[in-house]
């Protein structure tokens, strides 16, 4: 039987540092001036596309670290200083800032048809911090059958962002900005709590304790 604690492990992780309702109003944002039918076909290209680059490093992440003398112990240790970093921000406001950013930059520098690409897909879905949690993932999770519960975690998460973008409206207006920086704070208390725990692995496989 397998062990269901990683699986529920693998997508809190997942849609924590995915953070469905900070992508909202970002996304609103990015796509002021369109109509409905142009938004919902941007939040579609877009999830799909951060599914298939987030598939990419779950299926070759390990293999990579492998070629370049990378232990998962170390690699543990830095994803999880990085999640670290990401909780940090998103505890303090600062990932959402940071975010606007560089929404802005890209809207200026790219065409409203890349928009999908970057950086919806690329790095506000598939960030750093979601391509180390795959990479991170993908070494608890090794084995065929444990690959396999990953893809479908990931798909899931992806399939949660998508319908978030799809109602981004309604759920932004619902949380309002205190929703908002309640619900971005409580998901960042918890994505610390994970991102230590990965650090914790990461000296135990590193230092074989």
């Amino acid at each position: 039987m397998y062990d269901w604690n990683l699986i529920v492990n693998a997508f809190t992780t997942m849609l924590v540092t995915l953070d469905p309702p900070g992508l909202a109003p970002i996304f609103l944002g990015l796509t002021v001036g369109m109509n409905r039918a142009e938004r919902q076909q941007v939040a579609l290209r877009g999830s799909i596309i951060a599914f298939a680059i987030l598939a990419a490093f779950a299926i070759f992440g390990a293999g990579i670290l492998g070629l370049l003398g990378i232990s998962i112990g170390a690699f543990r240790i830095a994803g999880g200083l990085l999640l670290f970093f990401i909780a940090f921000e998103m505890v303090f406001e600062r990932r959402q800032e940071r975010k606007e950013k560089a929404t802005e930059a890209a809207i200026t520098k790219d065409h409203i048809r890349n928009i999908a690409v970057f950086p919806l897909a690329l790095p506000l879905i598939a960030g750093p911090g979601a391509i180390s949690a795959t990479i991170l993932l993908s070494g608890s999770l090794s084995s065929p059958v444990g690959r396999a519960a990953l893809l479908a975690v990931i798909a899931l998460c992806v399939a949660i962002v998508y319908l978030t973008l799809y109602i981004a409206e309604r759920v932004d207006r619902y949380l309002g900005a205190t929703g908002r920086a309640i619900l971005t704070r409580l998901l960042g208390v918890i994505l610390a709590a994970l991102a230590v725990q990965f650090v914790v692995d990461g000296i135990r496989a590193a230092f074989v304790i």
